[in-house]
This record gives C-alpha cells, sequence and structure tokens, in this order.
C-alpha cells in the first residue's frame, strides 16, 4: 500500500482517539487500533517510514502512540491491556 495512503489512515484514526480527555487511553486506543486492524505489512510500512523519514505526515499523537507500542505493533501480540 502507498505509504501516503497509510499516513492518512493514521492521521484519520489518530483525530479520532486524540478527542479522549486521558491521553493515555488515547495512545492505547491507536496502538490497538493498529495491532487489530491492520495488516503486518502495514504496520512494518508504517515502522520502516518512521525509521527512515522520522514519521514525516504523521500527527504528533500517532507517532508517540506508535513509538511507546512500537514491540507490540511490531509483533504479534494482541493489545488487550
Amino acid at each position: 500500500m502507498d505509504i501516503q495512503q497509510l499516513i492518512k489512515m493514521a492521521n484519520q484514526i489518530g483525530t479520532f482517539f486524540e478527542t479522549l480527555p486521558d491521553e493515555i487511553e488515547a495512545l492505547n486506543g491507536i496502538a490497538g487500533h493498529l495491532q487489530n486492524f491492520w495488516t503486518p505489512g502495514m504496520r512494518a510500512q508504517m515502522l520502516d517510514h518512521i525509521d527512515r523519514e522520522h514519521g514525516a505526515g504523521l500527527k504528533g499523537i500517532v507517532l508517540m502512540s506508535i513509538e511507546a507500542h512500537r514491540s507490540s505493533i511490531a509483533g504479534t501480540r494482541s493489545m488487550t491491556q
């Protein structure tokens, strides 16, 4: 999938979750959504984009969430915390 489309989708997820009053809940929600609904390939592409381009184009909250939950997003564990 095109990285620009993934960035757009991730930012839309971030826009939804950033309305939550609790930032930790928002960060967990973003990571959980990526883990549960994105394919491993999509997640790998996003992590590669972050590594190569420092997350250019991503909302701050999305980048924070991915960085905070990188190991679970990269792996196959469920986000049921």
